[in-house]
């Protein structure tokens, strides 16, 4: 643990309110494997001339130029920390509003059980709940879709009691009734994780396989047209020549095609992960982004009584929730990706920057304090009339949604959907 005193809710307020510029943590990660231990940063579509599939760049870190890759990217960040919002929400911990689309008693498609707006890529903006129904009204049409469809930064009531994580990790209702003049917050809370001190590397493959499959042809059985065959005589034909079996990004007719066959020893050099000085995590809570939300009325359309301690205890409330956003996910650990495991060398560590610089004061949180603080700002949120209904929205999705992932599974089954790409 840390020396550093806990946040709390009177100096949270305070920082809010306009004694801190911003809230920042900066965290050193090692590899799981150690110092030096090879990393592999996610890879972007790039021309094949290009040297690498990394988003490599050269950055100003504590006074000199380093070559930095990217490892984590912001949107990826804040998709970490919503599902870790999640997670406490589902256990009971974390209580805040969420809208929910339940797939649960659709049958075959119950395996997508519950989709929240903070697993939707638009989060409550997303056409998952767009084209999903509140009772039997679609959810646009309904009181709460209508309500934040009008929202905008100075008028933001019905977003915050709708969804409140979209005014922290922001949104853009650009496929709404409004088009691209919907509604439109900015982020409030950023997080990158980079690599500084970077070195490409090689990444190497290779397969036996073990019933000793050779280069022979393959081609498309005459009978199932996602199906191959090697028989020539059971192939089907175009002007009288047998069709070679084909899918996205493997060699025509070869066994490789269809997973057979040796792969000869390769090296990938664009690729090939990475080795580094060290990876660091910058997250920062943008108190001013907080701030230009207004809220002209109390949740429900009631009126204030006092609209300035409203607003001031509303934008606390969803600095509470951004930080435990940081909090819960930093405890789920950094499993970026396979090959990608990080591990913190100290413990997390939150600076609120002074307005007109100067020394930041410091404090922890850990999940459980961030949950409790969490409770204390929105209870006194609550006391303003700005308070949350913790229970979910729950919409079911509409027939014709139903339908189009049906036909899509089926299409995806058939193969339909790898030959059309």
């Amino acid at each position: 643990m840390s020396d550093h005193p806990t946040l709390t809710l009177a100096v949270l307020q305070a920082a809010v309110a306009g004694g801190a510029a911003a809230i920042r943590a900066v965290s050193i990660l090692q590899p799981a494997g150690g110092p030096g231990d090879k990393v592999f940063p996610p890879t972007y579509a790039t021309d094949d001339r290009e040297p690498t599939k990394y988003a490599l760049e050269e950055r100003q870190i504590n006074g000199s130029v380093e070559k930095t890759v990217l490892l984590d990217s912001v949107a990826s960040q804040a998709n970490r920390m919503e599902e870790a919002l999640e997670e406490g929400w589902r256990e009971g911990k974390l209580r805040f509003p969420v809208v929910l689309v339940d797939f649960s008693p659709e049958g075959d498609l119950a395996d997508l059980g519950e989709i929240t707006a903070l697993r939707a890529p638009h989060r409550i903006a997303d056409a998952l709940l767009r084209d999903s129904l509140l009772g039997d009204v679609p959810f646009r049409a309904s009181d709460i879709g209508r309500s934040f469809t009008d929202a905008r930064v100075s008028h933001a009531t019905a977003m915050y009691s709708a969804c409140p994580t979209a005014l922290v990790f922001g949104v853009w209702d650009s496929t709404g009734p409004k088009g691209g003049l919907g509604a439109k917050f900015q982020r409030a809370l950023v997080s990158e994780i980079i690599g500084v001190g970077v070195s490409t590397g090689v990444k190497t493959a290779s397969r036996i396989d073990p019933a000793g499959i050779e280069i022979v042809p393959v081609y498309v059985d005459k009978d199932k047209a996602d199906d191959w065959t090697a028989d020539e005589k059971q192939a089907r034909k175009d002007k009288g020549a047998a069709v070679l079996f084909e899918r996205k990004g493997e060699g025509k007719g070869k066994p490789s095609t269809i997973n057979h066959g040796n792969i000869a020893p390769s090296i990938d050099k664009r690729a090939g992960g990475v080795t580094m000085a060290y990876a660091q995590q910058t997250t920062v809570l943008s108190l001013p982004a907080l701030r230009k939300l207004r809220f002209a009325a109390g949740v429900g359309g009631a009126p204030l009584v006092d609209r300035p301690a409203a607003e001031q205890s509303a934008r606390v409330a969803l600095a509470a929730l951004g930080l435990a956003a940081v909090a819960w996910s930093r405890d789920n650990g950094y499993g970026l990706r396979s090959r990608a495991d990080l591990v913190p060398t100290g413990p997390l560590v939150l600076e609120l920057l002074p307005r007109d610089g100067g020394e930041p004061a410091r404090y922890q949180l850990d999940p459980e304090g961030a949950a409790a603080l969490l409770d204390a700002a929105a209870g006194a949120a609550a006391a303003q009339g700005m308070g949350w209904e913790t229970a979910p929205v729950r919409l079911r999705p509409a027939p014709k949604l139903v339908h189009l992932i049906r036909q899509s599974r089926a299409k995806a089954a058939k193969g339909e959907a790898e030959k059309e790409a």
